[in-house]
């Protein structure tokens, strides 16, 4: 990869993807790869030392490409099952009975916002992930910072109607561009559904674009507690980088070297390449071990309750749409991590828009 050139994205998160499978599998632990491509990963999995790998995806061909990988060079290493299935439109219980609660880990690297095209679809997913945990396990991943990606439509939105007596009526920019990226929203609209906010996300290196959806991550936390999971964080990867530079900076120096300077300390433009992503980590509570987690409700001060029509975040969710960013008094955003995503510090307003 050219040291001045744009970042591309397969390789701007790999080290995130390294790190989280270091501290979430363990050796001879059984991890389940959801949406596991063709094997894109498998390098990793065998580094980690597990016992046992299942492997679904819901194109037949990635599994074939995933399983010759297995057999050609893995197979010595850990067992391994694949399945042909999409994880956010079947029932896995179906068709894993022997592997239900069994994983220690189970992955989602590439794509759980195709699932939040549906609430129906983003609930399936996680209630199979759920299904395959055991006891204490974790479902861990990375995903694009709807925060992110939010702050920024937003800006753009805020300049139009500064300039919106020199500009068209009832025209609302949905295209954001950045050195690395360009991400085109396919409906022009000022607000954040929870479900099925699709965009078009094209990379500086890349000749075609991807259809991708927001995820809302308060929905995500309350369809996860539905299945009987956790929250345990939600953290931009420049947030993860920063936190964990001492063990990280290796790992972005054989992935990524273009994204750090000597020293280690990201760039000035790897703010904007990895502030669009970040990790999510749940847990399915062991009730042998420790009494079941409690999820934090995530209550802002003055934020989330509006003292004069006492109606909850929680209460608005189910009762219709709200605008986490321009809800009157939400405090700061560095405060909320969880909520939407923390996103980059250049994109945490001092006070809510």
């Amino acid at each position: 990869m050219s040291q001045t050139g744009s970042l591309k994205q397969p390789r701007v998160y790999d080290f995130a993807t390294m790190a989280l499978i270091n501290i979430f599998s363990h050796p001879y632990a059984t991890v389940c790869d959801l949406y596991c491509g063709g094997g894109t990963d498998s390098d990793k999995w065998f580094d980690a030392k597990i016992g046992h790998y299942i492997g679904i995806d819901s194109h037949s061909s990635s599994i074939h490409q995933l399983r010759q990988a297995w057999e050609e060079i893995l197979r010595k290493s850990y067992t391994a099952d694949f399945f042909d299935l999409d994880p956010c439109m079947e029932n896995i219980e179906l068709h894993l009975k022997e592997k239900l609660n069994t994983a220690d880990c189970v992955c989602c690297l590439h794509h759980l916002q195709l699932c939040f095209e549906t609430e129906e679809k983003a609930q399936r997913l996680l209630h199979n992930v759920s299904s395959l945990l055991k006891p204490g396990g974790y479902f861990v991943g990375i995903t694009p910072d709807s925060s992110t990606i939010w702050a920024k439509y937003q800006k753009n939105v805020e300049a139009y109607h500064n300039k919106s007596s020199s500009m068209k009526p009832n025209i609302v920019p949905n295209c954001i561009r950045t050195e690395n990226y360009m991400i085109t929203f396919e409906v022009e609209e000022e607000k954040f559904p929870f479900f099925g906010k699709k965009y078009q996300l094209k990379f500086a290196n890349d000749a075609s674009s991807e259809t991708q959806c927001l995820v809302h991550f308060p929905s995500l936390i309350r369809l996860a507690r539905e299945a009987g999971l956790e929250y345990v964080e939600i953290q931009n990867l420049t947030d993860f980088y920063e936190d964990n530079r001492s063990q990280l900076a290796g790992l972005v120096m054989n992935y990524a070297p273009n994204l750090l300077d000597p020293r280690g300390r990201l760039l000035p433009r790897s703010y904007d390449a990895l502030g669009l992503y970040t990790t999510f980590i749940f847990q399915k509570p062991n009730p042998d071990i420790a009494p079941p987690i409690t999820t934090p409700r995530y209550r802002m001060i003055d934020a989330s309750y509006n003292y004069e029509e006492g109606i909850s975040w929680q209460d608005d969710e189910i009762n219709g749409y709200i605008d986490p960013l321009s809800l009157a008094g939400l405090g700061k955003i560095s405060e909320q991590k969880g909520i939407l995503g923390p996103g980059p510090a250049d994109l945490r307003f001092a006070e809510a828009i």
